[in-house]
């Protein structure tokens, strides 16, 4: 008997605290069971209270990095997340058009809970011209989306709206745009796409009071990436992993890992069973 699970490929940094980035993302590969595989752009010296250093990794190393996993796997899914500098999101750009990774999930990585810059001004403009316009789902937070439009940040769910749909316009074929840093008792994200730009879903899940959610942003776009590995469509796999986030944070709340913000529970799944 053999087993060929659906592989997903995460290219992001590495996070030397194991909450976010690289590490957040095979954890979350691992709990919703594909097989994950990685290529790192970025080292990072952090913890949870902050990022104390950055080292990227050579643009032609990243390239080998790329032909390597896909001159052997069959990569069903690819998220991106953190990649630091330009020459870092060229490198990523050039593997993609080189090779069939499967539906593209562009995370925006710019900055870090602990407000660490993690993406070079000059790389912005590049993410916008070539990385974006690869992906089939790109899912910015609020100060992201802001940045990409360079337009205020969003206030209301009207507010998502107007700029998820503007953030179409720079030729991806979906947009989630994350409301997880508004207020209220719901944390609500807007998905729109481009085959129905005028239908917005909102999807709505409870506010969990913790102050462990470093890694929130990688763990979602890793979840959605390997729902669609193994089959779903874009929106399940958006509502699918919007769920896995909520469960999560939920089962994190009781982490006592590092003095600041500590990461979420991706385990929790397995550890229950």
């Amino acid at each position: 008997m053999t087993i060929s699970p659906p592989i997903a490929l995460t290219i992001a940094g590495s996070d030397s605290s194991g909450g976010a980035g690289i590490q957040a993302d095979l954890k979350t590969f691992t709990a919703l069971g594909v097989y994950g595989a990685s290529v790192i752009a970025a080292l990072t010296a952090q913890n949870t209270q902050g990022v104390a250093g950055v080292l990227p990794v050579p643009p032609d190393f990243i390239a080998l990095q790329i032909d390597a996993v896909a001159g052997d796997f069959k990569v069903a899914a690819t998220k991106t997340g953190m990649l630091g500098e330009a020459a870092a999101v060229e490198a990523v750009c050039d593997g993609l058009e080189r090779h069939d990774l499967g539906p593209l999930i562009v995370d925006p990585v710019m900055v870090a809970t602990s407000g660490d810059l993690l993406l070079a001004p000059e790389a912005i403009a590049l993410v916008k011209l070539r990385l974006i316009s690869k992906a089939a789902l790109i899912t910015p937070n609020l100060a992201e989306a802001a940045k990409l439009l360079n337009a205020r940040m969003a206030v209301s769910l009207e507010d998502m709206e107007l700029q998820a749909r503007d953030l179409l316009a720079l030729g991806c074929e979906a947009v989630l745009l994350k409301g997880g840093h508004m207020t209220g008792d719901e944390a609500i994200d807007v998905l729109v796409g481009r085959t129905t730009p005028d239908a917005a879903l909102k999807l709505a899940a409870p506010r969990i009071a913790t102050r462990n959610t470093h890694g929130t942003g990688c763990t979602l776009a890793a979840a959605i990436t390997a729902y669609l590995a193994l089959g779903e469509d874009l929106p399940n796999a958006v509502g699918l992993a919007k769920r896995y986030l909520s469960s999560a944070l939920a089962a994190g709340r009781a982490f006592t890992i590092g003095h600041g913000r500590g990461p979420v529970d991706h385990m929790h799944q397995i550890r229950r069973r």
